[in-house]
């Protein structure tokens, strides 16, 4: 039987109510990189024919998760950010993501100075997904017509956040999705 998007968000849903916490956040990446192996699936959120943009594909109303479709027409080097009180698993559909991660030195935990250092630096492939939890800092750097499925702990739009400026040495309040780190 093929593994579908509403079998993930099952699957998802009993993993996050049964593991809060990373472990939970781990199932839902093994998940997704299962739901990225059905060609069908790839094809419809993320396809030729897919809309370019992100957009929507589920949003859990109990546990607050959402699934997003991102079709991206240009290369893009997102600043290192964070997801704030979220969580995030990137799943590689189309193309790569380098994807960086960094560690915060200075010891803060809000906006204002900051001091970061880079500790890790690798690609993602297709089939392949990165969990990055709550507080993790990190970048991500795509060529055009990179497509990826991502799935955040809650909608984006409604999380403080942070990004940095390592030139300046600042944190940096995002104060909505929309308002660009990803």
């Amino acid at each position: 039987m093929t593994y579908t998007l509403d079998s993930f968000v099952n699957e998802a849903q009993s993993a996050l109510k049964t593991h809060e916490g990373p472990a939970g956040r781990e199932q839902v990446r093994v998940l997704l990189e299962k739901l990225l192996a059905n060609p069908s699936f790839v094809d419809e959120a993320v396809g030729p024919a897919a809309p370019i943009g992100t957009r929507k594909l589920y949003e859990d109303k109990d546990l607050g998760f959402v699934v997003l479709a991102h079709c991206n027409p240009k290369p893009h080097k997102s600043p290192p950010h964070d997801h704030g009180a979220s969580w995030a698993v990137y799943g590689q559909a189309v193309k790569y993501t380098d994807m960086s991660e960094y560690k915060r030195l200075d010891g803060g935990t809000d906006a204002g100075d900051a001091k970061l250092e880079k500790v890790k630096t690798y690609r993602l492939e297709p089939g392949h997904a990165g969990v990055y939890d709550v507080g993790a800092i990190h970048a991500i750097d795509y060529p055009d017509g990179s497509r990826f499925v991502r799935v955040t702990g809650r909608d984006l739009d409604y999380v403080r956040r942070l990004k940095f400026d390592m030139a300046a040495g600042k944190a940096i309040t995002i104060e909505s999705a929309t308002a660009g780190a990803d």
